[in-house]
């Protein structure tokens, strides 16, 4: 089957438009859940906050905390905001499929369930009561786990009814997020990325076939959803000037080095950005990343890695005092660590 070729240009263009980063949707419940498509991560506190900031107009510090949206450990068991009505997606989706990796999660959740009952208590609360460590997070692939994490404390856990939606089902729905807002991808790409097996993902690709198309990317063969192509031949825009990124936003959340030399093809660029530590936040701006950030208090430090014309600087510092930080009792302060 011929496939259709990709240049890098179009791969970005179509992640900014499909994320809502070209020009911010308008505020609202729609836009909420289209920004968490495929799952906002929020381990560092509050990113879930500030990736939603970035695509949709409006948001607030408590945006967050929106009746649409609902906390899990997700793909990786990191922390990620999700569509409510998706939780099952981001949960079940995820559940083993060999038998043994399956129990282990049953019997977690048993029993932390019958621990839990209607109570909510917080993970180590949880993991001492029962002489588990992090291993109580095998319990969230069940989708009888709920968190809430602010960001300063340990996570507060609940249990809830266990959805009715089959693994198997789940997952096909959960590659299509992924293919949709990190497409092009590859089986094996969305077993990394959502933490199951490189088998469970293949089986759930075989199962898309008829849906999907076959590219070549920069990277080799992949594939997008067909329904995708039409977005994906339109015309590049770069609408927004400048948005500031948190860590682990989905624009750059990849976990393999030719995906990340995709995005960003310098070298040394990419290791003041994908760090050994925690990663900074990503710079975007005129739709390319071109910077990192890091904020303390309210003092925010851009590091570009080339120098910005004076229209970007106004641009990425109205975009730092925008931002919807709780607590900050002075305006935000703009440090560039670059030429002037």
């Amino acid at each position: 089957m011929s496939r259709l070729r990709l240049t890098r240009q179009q791969i970005l263009a179509f992640r900014r438009r499909v994320g809502g980063l070209d020009e911010r949707l308008p505020q609202g419940v729609t836009s909420l859940r289209r920004a968490a498509w495929a799952g906002l991560q929020d381990s560092m506190p509050r990113a879930a906050l500030l990736s939603l900031h970035a695509r949709v107009e409006g948001v607030e510090p408590s945006t967050w905390e929106h009746p649409s949206l609902v906390q899990l450990w997700g793909p990786r068991y990191q922390v990620y905001v999700v569509p409510k009505r998706d939780f099952a997606l981001f949960s079940v989706a995820r559940l083993p499929e060999d038998e043994r990796g399956r129990r282990r999660a049953e019997e977690m959740a048993e029993r932390l369930v019958a621990h839990l009952s209607r109570e909510r208590m917080t993970d180590r609360e949880l993991g001492t009561a029962l002489r588990v460590g992090n291993e109580l997070r095998y319990a969230a692939t069940t989708g009888t786990l709920a968190i809430r994490w602010g960001g300063a404390r340990a996570p507060v856990v609940w249990a809830v009814d266990r959805p009715k939606i089959e693994p198997a089902d789940a997952r096909a729905e959960l590659a299509r997020r992924y293919l949709h807002v990190f497409g092009p991808g590859t089986a094996d790409g969305f077993a990394r990325w959502a933490g199951i097996s490189r088998r469970a993902a293949a089986d759930t690709f075989a199962s898309l076939e008829a849906s999907l198309l076959p590219v070549r990317s920069p990277l080799g063969d992949e594939w997008l959803l067909a329904a995708d192509e039409p977005e994906l031949r339109a015309a590049e825009t770069a609408d927004a000037p400048a948005r500031l990124l948190p860590s682990g936003d989905a624009f750059f959340l990849f976990l393999r080095a030719e995906e990340r030399a995709l995005i960003v093809p310098q070298q040394d660029r990419r290791e003041r950005l994908w760090t050994s530590r925690v990663w900074p936040g990503a710079l975007l701006v005129e739709g390319e990343l071109r910077g990192t950030w890091r904020r303390a208090q309210h003092v925010v430090r851009v590091e570009a890695w080339s120098r910005l014309s004076g229209t970007a600087r106004e641009a990425v510092e109205a975009e730092a005092a925008a931002l919807p930080l709780p607590g900050l009792e002075r305006p935000v302060e703009v440090v560039w660590e670059t030429p002037a």
